[in-house]
């Protein structure tokens, strides 16, 4: 594991951070030291995402974090936000100028490359550190074309889709992947952005620098490459967007390239319009018939409750269940055990036909 510090900048406490919330919420690839975050300094991170401690300072400027005594010294600064676009903020440039002055590579998952930044290349090479792009996609002789090869795979894949982008699909694949082994079961995800590869998971593409001819062929590899090297109980797909999002739909692919017949469908009630757009998400139902008619089912829903109270989170849970009939359950508040029943409970039956 890498000795990291990581940079939201003024962001941690929004949605724009969610790369850093995840490695506040677990990362086997980095030891996470501290998040650089002006707004927040002197909060512990954990507690600004969630309220629950994690040891993490957040510490206004990189400076102010080289000047504390006795310093931990990082491997490396991440950038911490995904944005819209991808584009590096101008104030971001000044605090991973500094963090390579004192000795850090950085690590960006935006599509802004800091490697072909010819001021960055001159700072990495003068301090002798590494500039690692994330989403900088791979060399085309280098990626998959979709071969069929997914039908020999026979344990049950699970999309993990959303009704919307920025919903938490990525956190709700990772808790469900820790709560079927505590189950007993064999269970490994399949990452498809930039911060599940800094979780640390193993086996994936990141799917949206990935040019399109091969994005089925590159989630029907990491799925197969997964199943014969792993050889797990459940492989679960982390989704991106959403199958109806007008700003950049998402998830038909992980239904037919990589064959998820069972879905986990995460849904935020407190939100009605896509994000990047004025158009209306409408009813949760229309998702559901959607998966049905691409040959895939919903086997039960979870939520994000932002812009809701407690009560009306609840309240929208009770409602839901009643009109689909499925599992209804709010991960942060209750955790997933009631998804893993539902898919033990679905995947019981496709071994009976």
């Amino acid at each position: 594991m890498q000795k990291a510090i990581v940079l939201t900048n003024g962001m941690l406490d929004s949605n724009n951070a969610k790369t850093c919330h995840g490695l506040i919420r677990g990362t086997e690839r980095f030891e996470i030291l501290a998040v650089i975050d002006h707004k927040m300094a002197g909060r512990d991170a954990g507690e600004v995402l969630d309220g629950t401690p994690r040891g993490i300072p957040v510490v206004a400027s990189v400076a102010a974090y080289f000047a504390q005594p006795q310093v931990v010294q990082p491997e490396v600064c991440i950038v911490g936000v995904a944005l819209t676009g991808g584009q590096l903020p101008d104030d971001f440039r000044s605090e991973l100028e500094t963090a390579v002055h004192h000795g850090c590579g950085l690590v960006n998952g935006l599509h802004t490359f800091l490697s072909d930044d010819p001021h960055f290349q001159d700072l990495a090479k003068t301090y002798g550190v590494s500039l690692f792009d994330i989403r900088k996609p791979r060399p085309r002789n280098e990626l998959h074309f979709w071969t069929g090869e997914i039908y020999n795979v026979t344990c049950p894949i699970v999309a993990v889709l959303g009704t919307d982008c920025a919903l938490g699909k990525r956190t709700t694949t990772r808790w469900l992947m820790q709560a079927l082994r505590t189950a007993g079961h064999k269970a490994e995800m399949i990452y498809t952005g930039q911060t599940g590869w800094m979780q640390g998971s193993p086996y994936g593409f990141v799917f949206d620098s990935t040019v399109n001819d091969f994005i089925g062929g590159e989630i029907e590899q990491a799925i197969v490459n997964c199943a014969q090297t792993a050889q797990p109980d459940f492989i679960l797909l982390e989704g991106q967007s959403a199958l109806r999002n007008p700003s950049g739909p998402c998830g038909s692919e992980f239904l037919l390239s990589g064959n998820a017949r069972a879905v986990v469908l995460q849904h935020a009630p407190g939100r009605h319009y896509f994000e990047g757009s004025n158009r209306p998400i409408g009813s949760i139902q229309q998702d559901i018939d959607l998966i049905r008619l691409y040959g895939s089912e919903v086997v039960a829903i979870t939520l994000n409750g932002e812009e809701l109270t407690a009560g009306e989170l609840i309240a929208a849970q009770q409602e839901l269940q009643t009109q689909t009939g499925l599992p209804v359950v709010r991960p942060l508040e209750e955790g997933v055990g009631a998804v893993v029943k539902a898919l033990e409970v679905w995947a019981a039956q496709q071994n009976k036909q």
